[in-house]
């Protein structure tokens, strides 16, 4: 600690001594003028009396070492370099001295910085380990669910120093490691043939409860929904899937008493899980003859098809009151349900053939032959050879290689050798031996950790990463047989050929999911629901549709490089008709997305338009601009608001209907310790009060307490109550003086600097890719990047590729 009475010149001197220890020679002069640049313009608020903001420049620690440390000179400097510092009524920094403040302090942090990122190892995730055993054995089991939740630095799962593993995570690694190999070794030796079931509504099992009631039988033997009812009168008992498996699904049927398409959702539910009830997709039938729709998909054991109508409802409640059959309005008829499956492409598994190829692999025949017949019957297999040891190691080496990503020599898997040894000694049969040691193999550091040594990243390990940043999963045989032919790691167009074809291939979009699922919280979309008397017009349709929104938005992004101003504001989205009707858009029919121009003067198009940004972003009653404004700092801005000082309150929206959350917040930002993040966050926040809970626009806030005379409208066959609270006031005045008066206008602004949306998705792109927090010295480059992208208009296509062949990229 300083002592307060001790010279000024000396008390900087002391402050500059941790550069020095770092190696950093920082010129004489400097001192002097950093001296006058304290003096002039820091210490008056900034000492050991006044201490404004918490911060004593006298008593700040000096060892750029530690985080805390690095941290708070991180933000001095960050804030004198963004003008935030010092306040509007001091006087300025000139434009040399802010050059040279800049100069002094940019490279001790910077070298600060750069001695600590590559010094963290990365774990595979919980989804990344589930897709590298699925991929890597050709199965698909579902091992994120068996697996305790990753930690997360930021928004992100991917960053190694979040990502630590505990022994109650490497049993349960272990656990999920033998039900893989057990689900990817072949327990026939004949090809599952599949079967073909055909089932309708009017003859399932339990018809009779529901004809005449929630179901309408017609002449042709069709069964017709004349709206979307509860659980369970759209299951199909007999369309069930006998085992885990991909089936090809058929549903014929029609729009009956319509004059235009009925749409309906297909999915699975089942009584021992009746909670996961998987959604496949949307289809619709138009009126006329019956149609068909085909599709395939996974399903699981005992589940059975679920079909829901969607959009057509009996608002009159004349069924209730005059009968199902003479009902005139417009239903659902589904004439019949086809289940094809299992369908079994590959047999046997990619993972049983990496493992066995070569061995003599036999079924042991049972000494009653007659037992083969019984539908009990699970035939038991024996490896055959005479050189055992040398085939072990082979296996082991070919799995090991695939598994770790990069070739293994004897020495790597020794530890597995002497596992399986000790095994046999044990009285282990050969093939239960081998699993064992295989399983040590999907539990050991080479498999659930990257092999990034620090420094440039050798041809394997960018492989690795390249892969693991696009298709969320371990490189294919072409990606590695590109890092064993050639220098892949200083060949950038090599690296971007690759990343073109993983792009373009169908793993690219759990990119897109874990990407927008981290980047913008989609994975938090059902966090919290709706107030169903407030908002009753929300359904899974739309939420369904509000989530596949910004997933095909992005994705068109990408596909069409376009430009990274989009983000704020766009000419078009993914609609489908549930969505245009939410807001107010004709001419969409299409139950599945579409690109769709939007009308001149629409509020939508872009990310901040979307209902999935505005229900992440908001709880199921009201909205925070505190919330949102931070929402959108952090996610497509790239600020960081500091966190509140300890003790401050939040800011609450008065439940009376008294005051608006602005009035509350003008009070709050009276206190000093607040003013400067609320300008901030504020702003933007105000903005997007022009959305709802669920991204409906509004004029004025919903109550259900107070406010005006209920109102109602109806929605989609829904009746909606409400009271008619306080006028929404979407204006405000962004740190840089630019003021707006609603949400458009705000837009427009943000729009206007399309390098600050660049530089903010590019420094998301490469924390996600490269498993750590971007920091300090890692500005400059990323700088580069976005002037570089400038100059073709900042193509998001372009920009994924600019971060692959980033040196960020190709290094740890």
């Amino acid at each position: 600690m300083f002592n307060s009475k001790m010279p000024r010149s000396l008390t900087l001197q002391l402050a500059l001594l941790p550069f020095i220890s770092l190696g950093i020679a920082l010129a004489e002069e400097f001192g002097g003028q950093l001296e006058t640049l304290f003096e002039k313009h820091c210490y008056e608020c900034h000492d050991d009396i006044s201490e404004k903001g918490g911060l004593d420049l006298f008593s700040l620690p000096q060892d750029l070492s530690d985080e805390a440390t690095f941290a708070k000179w991180e933000r001095i400097f960050d804030r004198v370099a963004d003008g935030e510092m010092p306040p509007e009524e001091e006087e300025p920094l000139s434009g040399g001295e802010k050059r040279i403040f800049g100069e002094i302090l940019s490279g001790p942090l910077a070298t600060a910085h750069a001695a600590t990122k590559g010094t963290v190892l990365r774990r595979l995730n919980r989804h990344e380990y589930e897709n590298t055993l699925n991929d890597l054995l050709g199965i698909r089991i579902e091992a994120a669910e068996l697996l305790p939740e990753d930690g997360r630095s930021g928004e992100f799962d991917t960053v190694g120093e979040a990502l630590g593993l505990s022994m109650i995570q490497l049993q349960s690694y272990l656990d999920v490691a033998k039900l893989a190999l057990d689900t990817g070794i072949a327990d026939t030796v004949l090809k599952p043939e599949p079967s073909t079931v055909t089932a309708n509504y009017a003859d399932t099992r339990g018809a009779e409860k529901f004809i005449g009631t929630s179901w309408h039988k017609l002449p042709d033997g069709s069964v017709v929904f004349y709206q979307a009812l509860h659980y369970p009168t759209g299951m199909l008992r007999e369309a069930n899937a006998p085992v885990d498996g991909y089936y090809k699904v058929r549903i014929t049927g029609y729009a009956h008493q319509s004059d235009k398409p009925v749409t309906f959702s297909v999915g699975s539910t089942s009584f021992e899980r009746a909670s996961k009830r998987p959604t496949w997709g949307y289809w619709s039938f138009a009126p006329g003859e019956p149609q068909t729709v085909e599709f395939t998909t996974w399903m699981e054991d005992k589940h059975m098809i679920e079909i829901t109508p969607q959009g057509i409802y009996d608002k009159d409640y004349l069924i209730k009151k005059d009968g199902i059959a003479a009902y005139q309005g417009p239903g659902l008829a589904i004439s019949s349900v086809e289940l094809i499956g299992p369908i079994v492409d590959e047999f046997p598994t990619k993972g049983h053939r990496l493992i066995f190829d070569g061995i003599d692999r036999r079924e042991i025949e049972p000494s009653d032959p007659k037992t083969k017949a019984k539908s009990y019957y699970k035939p038991k297999f024996e490896i055959v050879t005479e050189t055992l040891t040398e085939d072990v190691i082979a296996i082991l080496t070919r799995f090991g290689t695939t598994a770790f990503r990069r070739p293994v020599d004897e020495q790597i898997i020794a530890p597995y050798v002497i596992l399986f040894q000790k095994e046999i000694s044990e009285g282990a049969d050969v093939e239960d031996a081998l699993k064992t040691a295989l399983a040590g193999m999907l539990c050991s550091t080479d498999f659930l950790y990257f092999n990034e040594p620090v420094g440039k990243l050798d041809n394997f390990a960018l492989a690795s990463r390249l892969s693991y940043f696009l298709t969320r999963s371990l490189p294919d045989e072409t990606l590695l047989s590109a890092a064993a032919a050639s220098n892949f790691n200083n060949d950038s167009d090599a690296i971007r050929a690759g990343a073109i074809r993983l792009i373009g291939s169908p793993h690219f979009e759990r990119f897109i999911d874990d990407f927008t699922d981290s980047w913008l919280d989609l994975r938090d979309i059902e966090f919290t629901m709706p107030d169903s008397k407030l908002f009753p017009e929300f359904d899974q349709y739309l939420l369904h549709s509000m989530v596949d929104e910004t997933r095909a938005f992005f994705r068109e992004l990408i596909d069409s490089n376009l430009g990274v101003d989009n983000l704020a504001k766009s000419d078009w989205t993914m609609l489908n008709w549930r969505l245009a009707d939410h807001y107010g858009i004709d001419g969409v029919t299409s139950p599945t997305l579409e690109k769709v121009s939007l009308p001149a003067n629409s509020p939508r198009g872009g990310l901040l338009s979307q209902a999935s940004i505005h229900k992440v972003s908001a709880n199921g009653t009201n909205t925070s601009p505190v919330l949102r404004g931070v929402w959108i700092n952090e996610r497509i801005l790239g600020k960081y608001p500091a966190h509140p000082p300890p003790g401050t309150p939040g800011v609450e929206p008065d439940i009376r209907g008294a005051e608006t959350l602005r009035e509350i917040l003008e009070k709050h930002r009276d206190s000093e310790s607040c003013q400067a993040c609320h300008q901030l966050i504020d702003p933007p926040g105000f903005a997007l009060e022009s959305f709802n809970p669920v991204g409906g626009w509004r004029e004025n806030f919903r109550s259900g307490d107070g406010g005006e005379k209920p109102t109602e409208q109806w929605a989609l066959g829904k009746k909606i109550r409400y009271k008619i609270g306080l006028p929404v006031d979407a204006s405000g005045e962004l740190q840089d003086g630019r003021s707006f008066s609603g949400f458009m206008e705000y837009r427009d602004l943000i729009a206007s600097d399309p390098d600050q949306l660049a530089k903010s998705l590019v420094t998301k792109l490469l924390t996600f890719g490269t498993g750590r927090e971007m920091g300090f010295s890692d500005r400059s480059e990323i700088d580069q990047i976005v002037a570089e992208s400038a100059k073709n208009g900042h193509g998001v296509r372009d920009l994924v590729l600019s971060v692959v062949t980033s040196d960020i990229f190709r290094h740890k």
